[in-house]
């Protein structure tokens, strides 16, 4: 979530008349996310998260989103459910941007996940895999091999510089680019073909997950759900939810996620071989959306930009890697 898009106070409460959501009390934008222009609304009568989607986002994807969280809300999986206008329409336009209001999800997400909270995301996970399997729509996903080698070309595009600023650190942009380049070489060579898919969340960090009472209370921030191998899905989430601030794994956490995950829907011997395959693709994944998203967010948006050495550090780990049970998997 981010705010890029400023609204006007007339131009919000002339928004909200089409709605039966009651009196506008407050309204504030959300800094956290990347990718579209959010904002917390307050009314007389409930709370609501409003999001107007910026370029990034293909128009033509928003009834799949908007579908799935309401497929998955069906199917006892809690997450925020699009709000329908007086006329029953769910997309609308607000300044000059498609635009959305969605049901506010109690809770707060952790900043320092301990084993309890993976436990619960692993079942989380696997239960919303199982709910989407007879989700009607379809969307592939557009950042696996082809989009990484499409973002890679972005980037190297957009270097003005040989070195690049990260947290205070220079880092040298062409010796990341050359670990960039073998990477995806080595998984287009190895990309596995045949494994189970399904409809993923893609981008389940610990922001993007709620708890309440120290219990998991829901799942947000579906806007970039695909359908691809499940197993990825799972490899995301150990890299979002099993390292330390210093790049160390924690097994303890991954063992919990990942059986936690085994015991709600038992993953293939297939899936488990590619597992540090797929954690290799996860890591580069977001260590290329983190750069693209460095050198291209605007000076005066009010979003969080984060660390791409992060990933690159991550990457590094998963390189070693030889076996699911390095990641605390047990059989």
């Amino acid at each position: 979530m981010a705010v890029y898009t400023k609204i006007s106070d007339s131009d919000l409460h002339h928004f909200l008349a089409d709605y039966d959501v009651g009196r506008l009390t407050s309204y504030r934008g959300i800094a956290e996310g990347v990718q579209n222009t959010n904002y917390l609304i307050h009314t007389d009568k409930d709370q609501f998260i409003l999001t107007l989607y910026e370029k990034l986002v293909d128009e033509k994807d928003l009834p799949f989103f908007l579908g799935l969280m309401e497929h998955l809300a069906t199917h006892d999986i809690s997450c925020p459910l699009p709000v329908h206008d007086k006329n029953g329409r769910v997309l609308r336009e607000l300044g000059g941007r498609p635009a959305v209001m969605v049901t506010f999800l109690d809770g707060f997400s952790v900043s320092k996940p301990q084993r309890r909270h993976c436990a619960d995301l692993g079942t989380a996970l696997a239960k919303m895999h199982l709910a989407g399997a007879d989700f009607s729509l379809q969307r592939p996903n557009t950042l696996s091999l082809d989009g990484w080698r499409q973002l890679s070309g972005k980037i190297m595009e957009k270097m003005s510089s040989r070195y690049w600023t990260w947290e205070g650190a220079n880092i040298d942009s062409g010796i990341i680019m050359r670990i960039i380049l073998d990477e995806l070489e080595y998984l287009r060579n190895r990309w596995p073909a045949d494994l189970p898919t399904g409809i993923i969340h893609a981008d389940l960090f610990p922001d993007n997950v709620f708890f309440l009472n120290d219990q998991l209370s829901g799942l947000i921030d579906f806007y970039f759900a695909c359908n691809d191998f499940l197993a990825y899905d799972l490899a995301i989430c150990l890299n979002a939810w099993c390292f330390e601030t210093d790049a160390s794994y924690n097994v303890t956490r991954g063992s919990a996620l990942m059986n936690s995950y085994q015991k709600a829907r038992p993953l293939e011997q297939a899936e488990l071989n590619a597992l540090p395959l797929l954690a290799r693709g996860a890591a580069l994944r977001f260590l290329l959306t983190r750069i693209y998203d460095w050198i291209n967010t605007p000076e005066d948006a009010l979003v969080t930009r984060h660390d791409p050495s992060e990933y690159l550090r991550k990457l590094r780990f998963h390189q070693q890697i030889k076996s699911a049970s390095e990641y605390g998997f047990e059989k």
